[in-house]
């Protein structure tokens, strides 16, 4: 089964089909998309650019770009030109047998087929298929753009191969793909977040508490720790020293008690208003499109946080950083010639970097230059590999000189100099342009060095980097050095 994905296929465009979309678009794929109902592109095309924000907090690979987004007019043309395809047309057992019959008529005989259900079964909606060997679940969590969750599970015809696939595709797209062991309704997360639903219909319905009061029953209690470790791990955190079966003695009993009823109450009006009227309070008069802006900003951060201690969702964010910047990085070869300072980044002003004018913060500049420094460990061999090994280097002193403002979205183009640099330290110059304008606005001057993490130690440069920066040095120990080389502040007497 393929897995090399350069064409992402989306069949079905509302938010779930639009947030695929979304995601493989920031990934640096093509998309096409194809749904039958009247405005379905205009309304994709607006998600799509309503998400795109929060997909750029997230991170863009580089070539990621929303006009890569094509729409077509049939399932052919989809079947014809992706490398996979997303089916994500509502949780209807005959439409969705009927476009995933389509859909596999139509592609080629090794492309995965995904759909997005969120709790039927794939054996059930594949009898149509003459190849349902190569159908999966591939069910995700909305926002999909920013959630990296992807329940996988395949039906009683689904290979293995597929499966694999499948797996190999959701993590390409920065995605943790949970495979899921066996074909069960609901699948695995749905299943819990309908448990807790119940409760709160239960709730409401008697009277006991508001929405807002539930919400914030999770909000500021175990949602936070969710988002780092699931219940069972804080169950047995919950045991102490003895862990969980000394929580299952202690707290035990308690699941005789009739805390909690799993039956659900029916719907009536009297419930659907308390729901409707408790949500609307807590919404206090803004928008969907404001509220989905704050709830993709609050994903953002707390995955920033998580990735500071590598776990949960924070893991799978500094995997998708690592990823975007290896693919970017340009490499040294041997023999290759450097006729000039080096150029090895690129970017734009990020939201996350502007105060409340648009301005560039002065703690941005110095995270950009990070990424510039980090372009030129890559260029000589200074990568995840390298640092595996304990070996990196280390920032001892950085000069900043501050030349003109730089706003929100501006493009930052970044020069690198090689100043010097021995067995074990290394001494550069970064300078930051405007690259729409050319204008100067900003020079580090930084010493830097190299270090056996395990040791923690200066030890020597590693033979691969060395090399590179030898090659480095013979063209730039014969330019110019920059006017603010080794300048200091002082106020004239």
């Amino acid at each position: 089964m393929r897995k090399d994905v350069s064409t992402f296929g989306v069949v079905g465009c509302g938010v779930i089909g639009s947030g695929w979309a979304a995601r493989a678009l920031g990934r640096g794929l093509d998309v096409v998309a194809w749904d039958p109902a009247d405005g379905a592109e205009e309304r994709m095309r607006s998600a799509v650019a309503r998400a795109w924000p929060s997909v750029r907090k997230l991170g863009l690979y580089p070539g990621a770009e929303r006009s890569r987004l094509r729409w077509v007019e049939s399932i052919e043309e989809v079947g014809a030109e992706a490398d996979f395809i997303q089916e994500s047309a509502p949780e209807d057992v005959a439409l969705k047998k009927l476009l995933l019959a389509q859909v596999d008529a139509a592609a080629a005989a090794d492309i995965v087929i995904g759909t997005s259900t969120s709790g039927l079964l794939v054996s059930e909606l594949t009898t149509e298929c003459a190849h349902p060997e190569r159908i999966v679940v591939g069910h995700p969590f909305n926002p999909v753009y920013l959630l990296p969750l992807c329940e996988i599970v395949g039906g009683d015809k689904t290979s293995d191969a597929a499966l694999d696939a499948a797996s190999a595709i959701y993590d390409m797209l920065d995605m943790y793909p949970l495979r899921v062991r066996h074909e069960i309704d609901g699948h695995l997360s749905d299943r819990l977040q309908e448990a807790m639903w119940r409760e709160i219909l239960h709730i409401i319905k008697d009277g006991y508490a508001t929405t807002g009061e539930l919400d914030d029953s999770i909000i500021y209690g175990p949602g936070l720790r969710w988002a780092a470790m699931g219940t069972n791990l804080i169950f047995h955190l919950a045991g102490g020293q003895q862990g969980m079966r000394h929580m299952l003695h202690h707290f035990g009993p308690a699941l005789e008690l009739p805390w909690s009823k799993l039956e659900a109450p029916a719907l009536t009006a009297d419930l659907i208003d308390a729901l409707v009227e408790g949500t609307e309070a807590q919404a206090d008069g803004r928008s969907i499109d404001e509220l989905e802006r704050l709830r993709d900003d609050c994903l953002i951060a707390t995955m920033k946080a998580l990735r500071a201690v590598n776990i949960g969702a924070g893991k799978i964010y500094a995997q998708r950083e690592a990823r975007r910047y290896d693919q970017e990085a340009v490499r040294w070869r041997e023999g290759e010639s450097i006729d000039g300072p080096l150029e090895l980044y690129r970017c734009q002003v990020e939201p996350e970097w502007v105060d409340y004018n648009d301005h560039m913060t002065e703690a941005a500049f110095l995270t950009a230059f990070g990424w510039a420094s980090d372009a030129l460990f890559r260029y000589i061999g200074d990568d995840e590999g390298y640092r595996a090994a304990a070996n990196s280097f280390y920032t001892v002193e950085s000069h900043i000189n501050y030349r003109r403002e730089a706003l929100l979205d501006d493009p930052l183009r970044f020069t690198t100099q090689l100043l010097g640099f021995d067995e074990k330290r290394l001494h550069f110059f970064h300078s930051m342009y405007n690259e729409d304008t050319g204008d100067l606005l900003c020079t580090t001057e930084q010493m830097l060095v190299h270090v056996d993490m395990a040791a923690a130690k200066a030890v020597p440069i590693m033979p691969g980097p060395k090399r590179a920066l030898d090659a480095i040095w013979e063209v730039h120990k014969t330019m110019e050095k920059p006017t603010n080389v080794g300048s200091v502040m002082e106020v004239p007497k």
